[in-house]
């Protein structure tokens, strides 16, 4: 089985901001907070100049589907994010059981819920469309849904301050990439793996500079082991709940196989390249960030995963179909 490069790197920033977040921290050498301010401006960039309009009309027809994975995303999703909040207290710290709630209010992905259903054979336009609405949904819907439970004790920004930060930051950049689509296409199309890398490089570096910040204030003191088995048994509950209502509830509501598909991968993840930045504006200065940005990190890493299983399995199943 082939090892995840992204994977390990990711867990190489986190081990060496735990033992060395000094570079990385406020007035670190690295001077990350501009770094990653300008490079989360780049990604989003690039990815609205990958991002192709014809196929997001393709999809967009299919008003219900779209609804129907919308509300997943951002009222049942959370919905149960609320309900791991209350249950959770006592038992993890003040910013897992925020960082918990942070995960179900997030946007879904964009690059892996529209290959695994391309994999599964599923409905890939309304896939796209659905993926690339959810992340600017996300954008305000985020802000909004998180003043539910609000920072645990810590002071928030203002929320039209929040909503305007992350417009500022993602939704700009990713407007220009559109505009500059038809001047950029034709370098960035045959370069799609270096644009890949620079996004997951980005996202390292915000994980990295997240970790040193809560290293570096003394939070990761009050964590433990058996906490951090809590948060991964936690994720990958939260993850199989939502794979099973997606399923079953599409095909309640009659849904097509490729729909169901489409409902599944797309209404069940959670996108860690909008949630990076999108916790760094939100919670701007808390000192437990890395580890709010913490069940994030490990539900991406399972969903995609379980996932990829769940597609690989989709896929056998519409061959022995057409056999």
């Amino acid at each position: 089985m082939k090892i995840d490069g992204f994977l390990l790197a990711m867990l190489a920033a986190v081990l060496l901001a735990l033992a060395w977040p000094a570079p990385g921290a406020p007035g670190g050498i690295l001077h990350l907070a501009s770094v990653t301010k300008y490079g989360i401006g780049l990604v989003f960039f690039l990815q609205g100049s990958m991002l192709s309009p014809a196929a997001m009309r393709s999809g967009a027809a299919k008003w219900q589907l779209h609804l129907f994975v919308q509300a997943m995303t951002f009222v049942v999703f959370p919905i149960i994010g609320g309900i791991a909040y209350r249950l959770l207290s006592g038992m993890v710290t003040e910013e897992l059981r925020l960082g918990f709630f942070f995960l179900c209010a997030m946007a879904s992905t964009i690059t892996s819920s529209v290959a695994m259903t391309a994999l599964a054979a599923g409905d890939v336009p309304s896939a796209v469309f659905n993926a690339s609405i959810s992340g600017l949904i996300g954008m305000i819907a985020t802000p909004v849904i998180m003043l539910w439970v609000g920072a645990g004790g810590h002071a928030m920004p203002p929320l039209l301050d929040t909503i305007l930060g992350i417009l500022a930051t993602l939704a700009i950049p990713f407007a220009l990439g559109q505009i500059c689509r038809p001047l950029t296409l034709p370098f960035l199309g045959t370069r799609k793996k270096a644009v890949n890398r620079v996004d997951r490089f980005m996202i390292i570096l915000i994980v990295y500079a997240s970790f040193c910040d809560s290293t570096a204030s003394g939070v990761w003191h009050r964590f433990s082991i058996g906490q951090l088995l809590v948060v991964a048994l936690l994720a990958s509950l939260m993850l199989f709940i939502m794979l099973l209502l997606t399923s079953l509830c599409a095909k309640a509501l009659g849904f097509s196989r490729e729909e169901r598909i489409t409902a599944m991968f797309c209404g069940s993840k959670k996108s860690l390249a909008s949630g990076a930045p999108t916790a760094k504006i939100m919670f701007a200065g808390h000192p437990g960030l890395g580890m709010i940005m913490l069940p994030l990190l490990l539900y991406h890493q399972i969903q995609l995963v379980v996932c990829t299983i769940l597609a690989g399995s989709c896929a056998r199943d519409n061959t022995a179909r057409a056999e």
